[in-house]
């Protein structure tokens, strides 16, 4: 037995709905490729978004907005959101992105189409979305495509849930705290967008730092390092040191290497690239010393600002504390690290870059 409400539908409305009903194979078809079409736009161009979502209105919704309003739709073409997809982007600036994208796909009716985020009103937050109505070359019928960023996706989920599923009228304290609220969210929206150009800046100054040579004046930071590993500045210490075995070399990713540089007390790019300047020698000595007696055929990349950082700590003074540290904040802390530095302090003591005379 059917569960869906009686509707009192005209004959007009009724003709709209089969008409509905006979095509509605086709508008499930559509709205999928629409969805792929968008999809596959935004991974084209790198556009990274929260979700898109497709849905085509079910029978009941349809009837429901028949019998309420039936007659200003002169037939089922009038009625433009039976498609409808939803695009939510983490940022808002990403917002006009998609909809630069879904403009060069479908042609857009700018007459029904609507851009909420024009509005001004103090609680109209979560209904800032961007609205297209749009036309598919081959499909008579046009869809709607909204817009909006998560947050104002998640407010008017919540809006809705608290204001109107109740069928009560909110009392106007508690409008006043949701409108509140939306105020914050959208500061919050605003504000994700300005770390986003704000870091993005920092990155692009960040590389034409180290593209210049400047590294003094690059503090020593995760976007900076980062940067500087793209110019490979261990890779001669590490090649030389292969070469000791002729091994090949593994690349493993050097950054847990920073927190080390960073407990070490360098502050700036510059203050790496004169460790690895002054030092590099005497990380090659100790690498030819661990490595002469073995047959490994293969090296890690990690081992060159290792060694480089054994050394600085041995000939600085920090002895086996120093070294203890290191490897605990490389490896995690485990009583096998201290272990480990008081052989390495054995294995070096000897070594030329040990005995020379400050």
């Amino acid at each position: 037995m059917s569960t869906q409400p009686q509707r009192l539908l005209d004959a007009h409305a009724q003709q709209i709905l089969q008409e509905y009903l006979d095509n509605l194979p086709e508008f499930r078809k559509q709205a999928m490729q629409i969805y792929v079409a968008i999809k596959e736009t935004l991974e084209k161009v790198g556009l990274i978004v929260a979700s898109i979502e497709y849905r085509v209105k079910s029978e009941d919704s349809l009837a429901g907005k028949l019998e309420l309003k039936g007659a200003k739709y002169k037939s089922l073409a009038d009625i433009t959101d039976i498609i409808g997809l939803r695009v939510i982007t983490y940022y808002s600036e990403d917002v006009d992105k998609v909809a630069s994208a879904v403009d060069r796909l479908f042609e857009i009716d700018w007459d029904n189409s609507v851009d909420k985020r024009k509005l001004l009103e103090i609680d109209s937050f979560g209904y800032l979305s961007l609205h297209y109505i749009c036309s598919k070359e081959g499909f008579p019928y046009r869809f709607e495509v909204q817009m909006r960023t998560i947050l104002q996706h998640a407010w008017a989920n919540m809006n809705h849930d608290t204001g109107y599923k109740s069928g009560v009228e909110i009392p106007i304290y508690y409008r006043r705290s949701l409108s509140r609220m939306a105020g914050l969210l959208e500061l919050v929206d605003e504000e994700f967008s300005r770390i986003r150009v704000e870091l993005a800046d920092y990155r692009r100054r960040v590389q034409n730092l180290v593209a210049s040579g400047n590294l003094d004046d690059a503090p020593l930071d995760t976007e900076t390092y980062r940067s500087y590993l793209n110019i490979n500045p261990f890779g001669r210490l590490i090649r030389s040191i292969a070469s000791i075995n002729q091994a090949e070399i593994q690349e493993v990713t050097l950054l847990p290497y920073l927190e080390v540089f960073q407990w070490l007390g360098f502050r700036t790019l510059g203050d790496l690239e004169r460790l690895i300047k002054e030092h590099s020698d005497a990380a090659f000595q100790l690498a030819s010393f661990q490595l002469s007696l073995t047959d490994l055929d293969i090296i890690s990349s990690s081992v060159a600002p290792q060694n480089l950082c054994i050394v600085y700590i041995l000939k600085t003074g920090g002895g086996t504390v120093g070294l203890t540290k290191m490897f605990n904040l490389l490896n995690g802390e485990s009583e096998s690290n201290e272990m480990m530095a008081e052989y390495l302090l054995e294995q070096a003591k000897d070594l030329p870059f040990m005995n020379v005379k400050k």
